[in-house]
C-alpha cells in the first residue's frame, strides 16, 4: 500500500518569500492553497508536494542539509512514493487531488542554496497535483492513493 504523512505544510504570501510553516491549510479546487501566494493563479498548479526522505538522502549522500521549507514545496509528505500518483487520483487529509507531473527543483532553488548538488538531490521527489475536491490538510495527515473505481463513474 502507498500510505504516508504528511509531515509539513509551507506557504509563501508572495513571490520570493520563504515559505512559513503552518499547522493546516484549505486547498480549493481549481485555485490550490488559501495563503499561499499561487492562490487562484491560473498559470500555476493546484498543489506541489515533494517527499521528505529526499531531504534525508541529500544530507547522507551530498553533505548537504536543506531545510524543506527553501524546497518552495507546499506539501511534505513522508513514507509515500509520489510516482504512482502521476495520473491518478489520491487523497491528503480532506483533499483529492490528481497527480499531474513530476514538480523538479530548478536553477532558482541552486542559486538559492549554492550548489547545482541540490538539483541532483532532489530530481523525481516532488509532485504537481490539481486539487479535484477541497477541505483541510493537516500536519499529520494521511496521503494514500484512492482506488481506481472512486472517481470512474
Amino acid at each position: 500500500m502507498n500510505e504516508g504523512r504528511v509531515e509539513a505544510i509551507y506557504l509563501a504570501a508572495a513571490h520570493g518569500e520563504t515559505p512559513l510553516e503552518v499547522a493546516v491549510a484549505v486547498a480549493y479546487p481549481g485555485k490550490g492553497l488559501e495563503g499561499d501566494r499561487n492562490f487562484d493563479d491560473p498559470d500555476s498548479c493546484d498543489i506541489t508536494l515533494i517527499e521528505a526522505e529526499s531531504f534525508d538522502r541529500l544530507q547522507a549522500e551530498h553533505q548537504l542539509e536543506l531545510p524543506p521549507a527553501e524546497a518552495r514545496r507546499q506539501v511534505l509528505v513522508r513514507g509515500v512514493d509520489l510516482a504512482p500518483f502521476i495520473g491518478h487520483r489520491f487523497q491528503v487529509g480532506e483533499v483529492e487531488c490528481e497527480g499531474e507531473e513530476r514538480c523538479e527543483p530548478c536553477n532558482h532553488l541552486a542559486k538559492l542554496v549554492g550548489t547545482q548538488v541540490v538539483l541532483k538531490g532532489l530530481l523525481h521527489t516532488g509532485l504537481r497535483a490539481n486539487i479535484v475536491k477541497g477541505g483541510r490538510i493537516r500536519t499529520g495527515d494521511s496521503v494514500r492513493a484512492l482506488s481506481a473505481d472512486r472517481h470512474t463513474a
